[in-house]
């Protein structure tokens, strides 16, 4: 009798077990993409003022709430591993002229230069210098994207490649790109300033970009000439802070700091 009855327990047990493990497995997903995370427009931190005025006005998006893509789009990680993957898909390839400067202590810094498919809409020469993330390139997948669309709204664009970061370009003195660098960049600038005098300029940093850049035109007035607006996107304030932001587990963040510095390990090997 007792073994019939533990006999007839067992798939009563067998069930509450697979049901509490789906019920993780939800609540893991749950956790994971987000779902739960409600939806809201941007913060937005900004002195009142004339051009702030103008920017919110012409920029409607900026008040609007963000809506993202259902199931996955709340999830960070997802979206990067996505685009990591979709952004090589029909990935434009813009035509452009690599241009090579020869640095003070014998560096050669080389930067991309794309001419505008378009007339500008205001019918003015604008050009976009452009400085990409860490350890990137003109050739990256997200930067032709950017360059391609830059183009056919009428944009010269000027795309500098950072030091040691293009493999089939060699290092001709005993340095690489560092976080705060502005040498290359400023050489770059110069050379657009000087070949185009009519041109006006729009400043693009993208992750670490976006510190040199901002760096840059702080370094010294004459470098906000003829400079009519700088974006920063997603740039890192301050490195020694976001270090020890890296070295946490919370969000994965620990694997991504993996991810770069086994980056920077290859290219600093590369150049041996």
């Amino acid at each position: 009798m007792s073994a019939i009855l533990e006999t007839s327990e067992l798939p009563a047990v067998f069930d509450g077990v697979k049901l509490a493990a789906v019920a993780a497995v939800l609540y893991v997903i749950v956790r994971c993409l987000n779902l739960k995370s409600p939806t809201a427009p941007p913060e937005l931190i900004y002195q009142d003022s004339a051009l702030a005025r103008f920017l919110l006005k012409s920029c409607p998006l900026l008040t609007k709430e963000y809506i993202p893509p259902l199931i996955w789009g709340k999830s960070g990680h997802i979206q990067t591993a996505l685009y990591g993957k979709m952004g090589r898909v029909r990935s434009p390839h813009p035509y452009g002229l690599r241009k090579y400067l020869t640095m003070p202590d014998g560096a050669t810094a080389t930067f991309d230069l794309f001419e505008p498919q378009s007339e500008h809409c205001i019918g003015e020469d604008v050009t976009m210098v452009i400085c990409p993330g860490i350890a990137n390139h003109s050739e990256k997948q997200y930067i032709r994207t950017f360059v391609d669309y830059a183009q056919k709204n009428g944009y010269r664009c000027a795309v500098l490649n950072h030091l040691g970061a293009l493999p089939n370009i060699e290092l001709t003195s005993p340095r690489m790109f560092t976080y705060g660098c502005t040498w290359e960049f400023g050489a770059m600038v110069n050379y657009i300033k000087k070949t185009y005098p009519q041109t006006q300029l729009v400043v693009v940093g993208f992750s670490l970009g976006g510190n040199i850049v901002c760096k840059y035109l702080g370094e010294s007035q004459a470098n906000q000439e003829r400079v009519l607006c700088c974006v920063s996107v997603c740039q890192g304030y301050s490195a020694l802070r976001a270090q020890e932001t890296f070295m946490q587990w919370d969000h994965c963040r620990r694997f991504y700091n993996f991810l770069m510095a086994d980056n920077m390990k290859k290219i600093i090997l590369s150049h041996r």
